[in-house]
């Protein structure tokens, strides 16, 4: 046995798979992208379902679920064969390489060594004992980079390029080098020309995901409106492809059509009911629109009562964006500003507050207005305040009967919300310990390993 596993360990880094693209620096997996995988599963064309089964695949062996891994593997296999039926052979050698990973991973070395020779022996085929070079493989690779997050565009744009160096006109290959530069387009000298989206969509006329990028691309160039029919569309064509609608999303948004953003992401939602980001994207468009009515000239109290309702509707759904599950660690924008004017509206009107802070409170909120919309990367304001007299009750029960050591596994933000309690009640000190606390553990779980630089050894 030892032998058969010294001559896997020799040949398994050889395979050309996800286990040795190195995808993932120190497994730092983006907090979202099983969600998202799981999602275009369901969206995407069948074709390239075998592509994502095969990414889902390592991610759950990444999280220590090589069973349901193997699950998944499967799945890849039969997508294959099913959509690529002439290239079936050739397509499965990434899936054929991930199941001889996962079987090592196991300990189940036959079943590791049968995949190993199933790749030897469709390579020896092409004069290859190992590993096959060929613009299929590129382009898996390709794809794979894509869905791994925006830093990995430059990989994926170099595989698709590999790719089409030996097939020009591949609707696929071209499709993804399209995806991969638009999504570079923001960085010096990586402008994308025209000719690479329309020379994609020639290629590719029912592919809606590439004539949504181009409608983008058209509303940065000042020519909205051939954009938006392009939009309409693509949504007419796609009406629940949700990369689809989350790109048409964008759009309406940079329009300031919001009502519109927030009809696609409410339809994005009945295929994925319980997506945090998408309760958190309906969120911000309602904080926009108390914006625009804002800058409205109406009459005051219509006014007022008009941003009331919206302010109620953004606060709604970011109560439901946390309730399934959105970090504190996540970008809440402008949201943050909502939440600190609340919160600064209840501390002014309350009457358990000392005189001294109550003066100090329209201080704060003018010099809040002062830096409305900035953009917070981890900030603890960003979770909801408001709370009813029954909600506080039981946050400060949690407060008398918990201790440090004691903390109750369903509150995530207890340390947050026990700062809240005393920040209300006068008691500064020990809310800011309080809030200390909370900040120590989101460093410790911060997926950037931020918490080396801030956090002494004992506490890491």
């Amino acid at each position: 046995m030892s032998e058969a596993n010294n001559s896997l360990e020799q040949i398994l880094p050889q395979l050309k798979c996800h286990f040795t693209w190195n995808l993932f620096k120190e497994k730092d997996i983006p907090e979202d992208l099983e969600e998202r995988v799981c999602e275009q599963i369901e969206s995407l064309n069948p074709e390239f379902k075998g592509t994502m089964y095969n990414l889902l695949a390592y991610i759950k062996h990444l999280d220590g679920r090589n069973e349901e891994a193997l699950e998944c593997l499967q799945q890849a296999e039969e997508s294959i064969q099913q959509e690529h039926s002439d290239q079936a052979e050739v397509r499965n050698l990434v899936t054929w390489g991930n199941y001889a990973w996962v079987y090592y991973h196991l300990g189940r070395l036959p079943e590791a060594q049968a995949y190993v020779d199933k790749v030897k022996q469709a390579c020896e085929k092409f004069s290859n004992p190992l590993s096959l070079d060929c613009p299929e493989l590129d382009s898996e690779e390709g794809w794979t980079w894509l869905n791994c997050g925006e830093r990995q565009n430059e990989r994926a744009r170099v595989c698709f390029e590999k790719a089409l160096e030996k097939k020009p006109n591949n609707p696929e290959f071209s499709s993804g080098l399209a995806i991969a530069k638009y999504y570079l387009d923001g960085k010096p000298r990586k402008q994308i020309s025209d000719s690479v989206l329309k020379k994609a969509i020639e290629l590719n006329p029912d592919n809606q995901y590439i004539r949504v990028l181009q409608a983008l691309k058209l509303q940065k160039m000042n020519e909205e409106a051939k954009g938006e029919r392009m939009v309409k569309e693509a949504v007419e064509k796609a009406p629940h492809q949700n990369d689809v609608l989350r790109i048409a999303v964008k759009f309406y948004k940079n329009k300031g059509d919001l009502d519109k953003a927030i009809e696609l992401v409410q339809r994005m939602l009945e295929s994925t009911p319980n997506n945090c980001y998408l309760y958190h994207q309906i969120a911000c468009c309602y904080w926009a629109k108390v914006k625009q009515v804002q800058n409205e000239e109406s009459d005051a109290d219509m006014k007022r009562e008009k941003m009331d309702e919206l302010r109620k509707h953004a606060k709604e759904y970011l109560n439901k964006a946390i309730e399934k599950g959105l970090s504190p660690l996540y970008e809440y924008s402008e949201l943050t500003e909502l939440l600190e004017i609340e919160e600064y509206d209840q501390i002014a009107s309350s009457k358990e507050l000392p005189a001294r802070e109550r003066q100090h409170s329209q201080h704060d909120r003018d010099s809040l207005g002062q830096t409305a919309g900035t953009t917070v990367q981890c900030d603890l304001e960003g979770l909801p305040v408001s709370q009813t007299s029954a909600e506080k009750q039981k946050v400060n029960g949690q407060q008398e009967n918990t201790s440090e050591n004691q903390i109750p596994p369903n509150a995530p933000n207890y340390w947050y919300q026990q700062g809240l309690i005393h920040k209300m009640n006068g008691e500064l000190l020990q809310a800011a310990e309080c809030f200390e606390k909370e900040l120590g553990r989101l460093l410790r779980n911060s997926p950037s390993g931020i918490s080396h630089f801030f956090l002494p050894a004992p506490e890491l």
